[in-house]
C-alpha cells in the first residue's frame, strides 16, 4: 500500500486522488487533455434513481454524447474507455443501452476491443421474460497502441497438467503457467446486501470487477478516472493497485461515502471482496434453504418428476 495521502477536491496532475462534488462536466473541463490513462464508469441508467433525474430518451444521450466527447479529450492515445452499462426496461421492454451508445463512440474514432459480459446471480424477478442477470462493459481504445498487461488479470487454468500430445513439444506443459486469459464473460458477484462492500448506494461498482480493468489497462501511477463516481469505488481500485484515481459525484452524502472508503483503502481497513474468492455457493456452505421441503419422498410415491410435477400444482392453486 502506497503512502497515505489527502483527498483533493479539485483536480490537478500532482495529486494522488480527487474527490470532485459536482458535475462530471466541470471536472473534465480542468483536465488537461490527454492526460488520463483509464476512463471506468457506470452512468446513470435514466431509470429515475435518486441520484438522476430522468430525461427524455434524447435528452438522455445527449448529455451522454457531450460526457463521452470530454472524455475522448482528456484521454491519452494510449488510454482506454470502459463504459458499463445495463438495460432500459420500458413497458417491460427491454433496450440495450450499449448499442445505443456504440455510435457515439464510433463517431469519435475509438475502436472496441470487447464487449465484457458481466454476469451476477442475485437481482430483481421477473414473472414475463427471463430474469435479467447480466450488464456490459464496453472497452474501448483512442488508438491501435494501446496499454494492455495481461498477466495481472490472469485466472486458473481449467487443465493446468495438460501436455502437448505430439510435435517438438510433446510432453511438455501446454498451459501458461501463469493462468489464462479470463475472456469476455466475467463472474463476480454483484453489491447486494449480504456483500462485504455493500453501502447505501443501490448499484455498486464491485471492486474485483474495477481491479481487473485498471491492472490489464494501466501501469502504475497512470491517472483513472470515474465520470460517475458514486462512492469511490473506481479510485479505491487506482490507489489499492498505486494508481491515481479522480472522480465527479453530485449526490452529497455519496460524495461522503467515497472519501470513507479512499480513506479506509490507503490503510488497508477498507473490506474487500478479493477475486481470488470463489463465488459463494450455498449448498457446497450447507446451507439449510436449498433443501427443497417439497422435494421430500412421498408414500407410494419416490419418483421426483412426479414431486415435481405435485409441487408444481400445488404452487399454481396457491397463486
Amino acid at each position: 500500500m502506497s503512502e497515505v495521502f489527502h483527498i483533493a477536491k479539485h483536480f490537478s496532475i500532482s495529486e494522488r486522488a480527487v474527490v470532485f462534488e459536482g458535475d462530471c462536466l466541470e471536472l473534465l473541463k480542468n483536465v488537461p487533455s490527454d492526460s488520463i490513462q483509464l476512463i471506468i464508469t457506470s452512468p446513470p441508467y435514466n431509470l429515475g434513481k435518486e441520484y438522476e433525474r430522468k430525461l427524455k430518451p434524447e435528452e438522455y444521450f445527449d448529455q451522454q454524447r457531450k460526457v463521452i466527447t470530454e472524455c475522448s479529450r482528456v484521454l491519452n492515445k494510449t488510454g482506454s474507455i470502459c463504459w458499463q452499462v445495463g438495460n432500459f426496461v420500458d413497458s417491460s421492454s427491454i433496450i440495450p443501452i450499449d448499442n445505443i451508445l456504440y455510435p457515439i463512440f464510433r463517431d469519435l474514432g475509438f475502436k472496441m476491443r470487447n464487449r465484457i459480459i458481466w454476469h451476477f446471480e442475485h437481482g430483481l424477478h421477473a414473472s414475463k421474460r427471463f430474469s435479467g442477470r447480466y450488464e456490459t462493459i464496453l472497452w474501448f481504445t483512442k488508438t491501435d497502441d494501446y496499454v494492455f498487461n495481461l498477466d495481472p488479470i490472469r485466472v486458473p487454468q481449467k487443465y493446468p497438467g495438460k501436455k502437448f500430445f505430439k510435435g517438438p513439444k510433446k510432453g511438455q506443459y501446454s498451459s501458461n503457467p501463469l493462468g489464462k486469459n479470463p475472456g469476455d464473460l466475467w463472474i463476480f458477484p454483484n453489491v447486494k446486501s449480504n456483500h462485504v462492500e455493500k453501502t447505501i448506494h443501490p448499484c455498486q461498482f464491485p471492486v474485483e470487477l474495477v481491479d481487473r480493468l485498471v491492472l490489464s489497462m494501466t501501469n502504475q501511477n497512470d491517472w483513472v478516472l470515474d465520470p460517475f463516481l458514486g462512492v469511490g469505488t473506481t479510485i479505491v481500485s487506482a490507489i489499492r493497485n498505486n494508481r491515481r484515481g479522480a472522480g465527479a459525484e453530485i449526490v452529497k452524502k455519496y460524495v461522503t461515502i467515497a472519501h470513507d472508503r479512499i480513506s479506509k483503502a490507503q490503510k488497508g481497513r477498507l473490506p474487500i471482496r478479493l477475486y481470488t474468492q470463489p463465488v459463494f455457493d450455498p449448498q457446497y456452505a450447507g446451507k439449510n434453504l436449498t433443501n427443497a421441503p417439497w422435494l421430500k419422498p412421498l408414500p407410494q410415491d419416490n419418483g421426483q418428476l412426479k414431486l415435481m410435477e405435485k409441487a408444481g400444482n400445488l404452487y399454481r392453486k396457491a397463486k
